[in-house]
């Protein structure tokens, strides 16, 4: 008798299981798609052809379920960087940056990560949305910097390149850049990582190399010095 009563919770569990997920998925098609703003409760029911009540069951209220779809689509972004990191293995320093970064970029305009911490929804799903970009992305960017910062790779401090990087990964995907020199947000960001890790300035002279360039650009400190009484 406990053997059955046991399998029939078991089958009612897994049936749970799958229902929450169909909600899940036609949440993320109507909330992604539109703005979840303008999308309420009562359009994912029809969507889904059941009632709220049966909703509520799963998820008390609309923040909940939006944490919800928020979870499965971060876990399809760290699936997708944990394969770019894997698939990079072995390979030059600047290589593994760029398609880390590429991954990140992709993925996070896919989702709509920037305009949901910009200010898209309300102000609990906005700080949730910060964490997970924190947790996912940018913990493993500064990891992947320090590394290289380890093996010799980076003259400038990895700390510097992290914050350099972000700014430009927040920045293009939501900027209308891409639109206008009709580029992806990725082909930009790849373009970004090459002058941060390679410099925009091509020497004048064929040949110079890094101390000659060195000595023609003036640090802060010669600067001072400069204009200094």
């Amino acid at each position: 008798m406990e053997t059955m009563e046991t399998n029939s919770v078991s089958k009612v569990s897994e049936a749970d299981g799958r229902r929450a997920d169909v909600i899940v998925e036609a949440a993320g098609r109507l909330f992604f798609a539109p703005g979840f703003t303008r999308v309420s409760m009562d359009d994912l029911a029809r969507e889904l052809g059941m009632s709220k009540k049966t909703i509520y069951r799963h998820f008390p209220d609309k923040r909940s379920l939006l944490a919800a779809v928020l979870d499965r689509q971060f876990a399809a972004v760290e699936r997708t960087l944990v394969a770019a990191a894997q698939d990079t293995q072995g390979q030059p320093f600047g290589a593994r940056v760029q398609r880390f970064l590429i991954a990140a970029g992709s993925e996070l305009g896919r989702i709509g990560a920037a305009q949901l911490a910009a200010g898209r929804g309300d102000a609990v799903l906005r700080q949730y949305v910060e964490q997970r970009v924190d947790a996912v992305v940018y913990r493993r960017l500064d990891e992947l910097f320090r590394d290289g910062h380890r093996q010799g790779l980076l003259a400038a401090p990895p700390e510097l390149l992290s914050e350099i990087t972000r700014g430009a990964l927040e920045r293009l995907l939501t900027s209308q850049l891409p639109r206008e020199l009709d580029r992806t947000a990725a082909d930009l960001l790849r373009a970004s990582v090459d002058t941060v890790l390679y410099g925009a300035i091509r020497p004048a002279h064929p040949g110079i190399d890094d101390e000659q360039l060195e000595a023609v650009i003036p640090t802060a400190r010669d600067e001072e010095q400069e204009v200094g009484p």
